[in-house]
């Protein structure tokens, strides 16, 4: 069973178009992702990640916690992103939200050609390099689309 994995700020969710939000982070300020709009037609998202469910993929998250808060701000954050990612309502197979810096590629117990949608490049590669596909943040929909139609063809 392969797995599509999406990550959240700056790929579905829209953390750094926010007006100051390295500050607000840094301030540990609560509500970042209340405010963070999606990145995504969250709709045709769910649509097409359904699709893929029906064909026996998983869809999961991994996204970063921030760099260099207390922990306390660290459980809010999760709290947040929690929210968020249930409010587009998408129903994930699983939900990975780690420390700053973890190393995406070693969460999966078993990733052969599994799929990672990151706006971090260093992340994709090393996704790569652990035989896993990864992709850009700049064409999700499109590539949901080819995997689909893979899917379908099978």
């Amino acid at each position: 069973m392969r797995t599509i994995y999406f990550d959240m700020d700056g790929t579905i969710a829209d953390l750094y178009g926010q007006e100051n939000w390295l500050k607000k982070l840094q301030a540990e300020e609560k509500g970042l992702y209340q405010t963070a709009k999606p990145l995504i037609d969250l709709r045709t998202l769910r649509t097409k990640v359904n699709r893929l469910q029906e064909f026996g993929y998983k869809i999961s998250v991994i996204t970063w916690l921030a760099r260099g808060v207390s922990e306390d701000y660290d459980k809010i954050v999760a709290k947040e992103k929690l929210i968020w990612l249930d409010n587009t309502g998408i129903e994930f197979d699983e939900i990975h939200i780690v420390k700053y810096g973890t190393e995406k590629q070693n969460i999966p117990t078993y990733m052969d050609n599994d799929i990672l949608f990151d706006d971090n490049a260093d992340v994709r590669l090393k996704w790569e390099l652990q035989n896993g596909l990864a992709f850009d943040e700049k064409n999700i929909l499109l590539e949901l689309n080819s995997i689909l139609k893979g899917a379908e063809n099978e």
